[in-house]
């Protein structure tokens, strides 16, 4: 598992999911700065209006990188990135993240950041219940996403 993670230092890093996994041995958290181009290689790409992943994604054998911020950030972030990036979408599933906002409307199938890195590790590289174990939520999103690979987590 190879997964590099461009993180909006803008974010609250209190209430952000991935926070627990800034030691994680296979995941590089990189904060943003405009004016640093961040060189990420020929990586998979999860971006909402990429293809579906699918089995042949996972025979590539690239690493996985995504973006950590609000959903309006996410052009300027890539602006700065470097590299030959394949972007894919994840199949349809349901966050347990209790989001609210008061400036836009959040995209109806999206997740909370550690959700979407779960399903992507699923799907690219082999089940990591384990990545959600420091998320409040994790039961209940492994619960209401039974297709993922992941589900029944004996460390859940």
């Amino acid at each position: 598992m190879d997964v590099l993670i461009l993180r909006d230092p803008r974010e609250s890093k209190k209430k952000c999911s991935l926070t627990p996994l800034r030691e994680h041995p296979s995941i590089r958290i990189v904060d943003f700065d405009p004016d640093r181009i961040l060189v990420a290689g020929e990586r998979i790409l999860l971006h909402p209006e990429g293809d579906e992943l699918s089995a042949d994604d996972r025979e590539l054998g690239l690493g996985l990188f995504m973006v950590d911020c609000s959903w309006r950030r996410v052009p300027s972030l890539l602006r700065t990135v470097e590299g030959r990036l394949h972007p894919r979408r994840l199949p349809p599933l349901v966050t347990a993240y209790p989001r609210k906002s008061k400036s836009f409307a959040d995209p109806t199938e999206g997740l909370a950041s550690v959700e979407a890195l779960v399903a992507a590790v699923d799907c690219l590289f082999e089940p990591r219940p384990e990545l959600l174990d420091g998320y409040r939520w994790a039961r209940e999103f492994l619960a209401a996403n039974p297709s993922l690979r992941a589900w029944g987590s004996p460390s859940l």
